[in-house]
């Protein structure tokens, strides 16, 4: 496997938190701690486009896919719902003062997860909250949503994963999964296993059709885990900690294909924050604390 760093977007003025995919297969999304909203086009590498500008940290971003709106979760106040050819906003939900820190749909919900435990489900049409899942006392830190299995698994800093039900939002289960809080959990391209990581550093994998038993763990980084992501096939996936690196697993076995880091790869220099394995050219994004995203060519 060779990786080749073919690209570091600068210009967001400090740590960089969020990537989403753009409409274009060629375009991203980013946004961060000083709340400035990117567009960057992976064919022109220079020309970063501001599309909004939002008073607090963002944590999570999320493109609808049948309206094409950019939903910008803002630290303490709420959403903005961005048209990004506009750059104008079309709506916002004051929504809660507590931190946003994931934002998945589902047919025509929304579900949002917050600092304060709290799952909020809101209508994506007429921005009213349907539900409010309040299961722990501490961060629902990310979600991932299953349609085959209709359920949502929540990673929360209690330690704990949570799955519900996506017609009845009522929780079925609860998996002791870490010893620390869990912040990044993603279903399998083909829905049959559940990822999760976080500040332990271990990766975690459990088998859905089995109800939710440990199939696999691993010690993945020397610290804390922030995001994985896999491939556009499936084949691959990364995983980003704050130990500064990025590595490349075998979707299949999990077993570890490349390490990439300063040393090897010119890097980032502090805390990898955010993975976006895109389609165009098989580009992965990497956003660090560092102010900066990097593009990798992985063949």
């Amino acid at each position: 496997m060779i990786i080749e760093k073919i690209d570091t977007f600068g210009g967001h003025r400090d740590c960089v938190y969020a990537l989403e995919r753009g409409p274009q297969p060629n375009q991203v999304f980013s946004s961060g701690a000083d709340g400035l909203v990117v567009r960057w086009q992976l064919d022109r590498p220079d020309l970063g486009e501001l599309v909004a500008k939002v008073p607090a940290s963002v944590y999570a971003l999320a493109l609808h896919p049948t309206t094409g709106l950019l939903w910008v979760g803002q630290n303490y106040e709420g959403l903005h719902l961005i048209d990004p050819v506009q750059k104008v906003e079309v709506s916002s939900l004051k929504l809660t003062s507590a931190a946003i820190f994931d934002i998945k749909f589902y047919k025509n919900d929304v579900i949002i997860a917050l600092s304060d435990g709290v799952v909020v489900v809101v209508d994506s049409e007429s921005l009213a909250i349907k539900k409010h899942l309040k299961a722990s006392d501490q961060s629902a830190r990310c979600l991932s949503v299953n349609p085959v299995e209709r359920e949502v698994a929540v990673g929360y800093s209690d330690h704990g994963v949570r799955i519900f039900d996506l017609a009845t939002y009522d929780l079925k289960r609860i998996i002791p999964a870490h010893t620390n809080s869990v912040f990044t959990v993603l279903y399998s391209p083909d829905f049959r296993f559940l990822l999760t990581a976080g500040r332990d550093a271990h990766l975690k994998v459990w088998d859905v059709e089995h109800e939710y038993a440990l199939q696999q763990e691993v010690v993945a980084h020397m610290f804390a885990i922030n995001h994985l992501t896999y491939n556009p096939t499936g084949t691959l996936f990364a995983t980003a900690s704050m130990d500064k690196s990025i590595k490349i697993w075998d979707a299949e076995t999990y077993r570890l294909l490349k390490v990439v880091d300063r040393a090897r790869h010119a890097g980032h220099g502090t805390s990898v924050n955010k993975l976006l394995w895109t389609d165009y050219h098989n580009q992965l994004l990497s956003a660090s604390d560092d102010r900066t995203i990097s593009v990798w060519k992985v063949a």
